[in-house]
């Protein structure tokens, strides 16, 4: 495998529009969604394949480890799960407030073995109709889905800091916002965070900074304090981040999902993309949070 500096990146996948995107440090493996060509695609940090999950699923947004092994994805319908090494699959939510799920995006573990995550309106995206306010939850360890915040425009990458005291949400075609965290995992005091409209994927770095990929934000990834000054950004390989990871036995192992300049757009809109979707690995100068898995029991 290639060793890399930072600033370099090797590109080792690739498809129609790369998403969700999950560090697998037992299996030294990362899960990637493609939300247009279906599926969650495993490989290794070198490129080698390690098969598909869900093939032909579309629109999954979010995908995240469970303790077990299994891989969650979130998407049209809620959250499924898969083991890779049984086979077995199933639903771990697919009903909100007593109604089928119309879509789930990003998911970030709690702490407590269940997880953060925001709603998606995947009716109207697949209709390139303007998208209905969406919602952040939890869903605890037995499953109880709580309402914490509500009014967003259109909910998507989702962080925890490693304390515990913040809860930080990008609101694509919005902003993105920080919550506190109480003791009960309730969130309050909610402030602007970044104040840009094409808020994506996101993650911590080990001092506490957020990391945010912008869907109309070509070749960078914006990182701004927790109380919102924005640093300078790390550059990227052309094309527009839709999510970004930590890994490597040091943290500073970075893998990206670039998507055409025009993606976005084109996505909003029903149109076809202008070109591929890429999965690069990199190295960052600081290390960044191992995300921990969620702890549900599954079937």
């Amino acid at each position: 495998m290639t060793e890399l500096l930072p600033g370099e990146f090797e590109a080792i996948a690739t498809g129609i529009y790369l998403e969700g995107l999950a560090v697998d440090h037992e299996r030294e493996a990362i899960w990637y969604s493609d939300v247009i060509g279906g599926g969650i695609h495993g490989v290794k940090p070198d490129g080698t394949r390690l098969g598909v999950l869900n093939e032909g699923r579309m629109w999954t947004g979010g995908v995240l480890m469970n303790a077990d092994g299994a891989v969650l994805s979130s998407g049209q319908g809620g959250i499924m799960w898969n083991h890779p090494e049984t086979g077995k699959s199933g639903w771990l939510i697919a009903e909100l407030e007593g109604r089928p799920v119309n879509g789930i995006n990003e998911m970030w573990p709690d702490g407590t073995g269940g997880i953060f995550f925001g709603t998606n309106d995947i009716e109207h995206v697949i209709a390139a109709r303007e998208s209905r306010p969406t919602a952040v939850y939890r869903l605890t360890r037995d499953r109880q889905a709580i309402r914490l915040a509500e009014g967003l425009r259109f909910s998507n990458g989702i962080a925890h800091d490693p304390a515990r005291a913040l809860l930080h949400c990008s609101d694509t075609f919005g902003k993105a916002y920080t919550w506190d965290v109480a003791p009960d995992l309730t969130l309050a005091n909610r402030r602007v965070l970044l104040d840009r409209d094409d808020c994506d994927g996101m993650t911590i770095d080990a001092a506490g900074n957020v990391w945010i990929a912008g869907v109309f934000s070509p070749g960078i990834v914006r990182r701004v304090t927790p109380g919102g000054e924005e640093l300078a950004p790390v550059h990227t390989p052309p094309g527009t981040t839709t999510q970004v990871r930590f890994g490597g036995s040091d943290g500073r192992d970075i893998y990206l999902n670039i998507v055409p300049q025009d993606a976005g757009e084109c996505l909003k809109h029903g149109k076809p993309l202008s070109g591929t979707s890429t999965l690069y690995r990199g190295r960052s100068e600081v290390p960044g949070v191992k995300i921990a898995p969620a702890n549900f029991t599954l079937g």
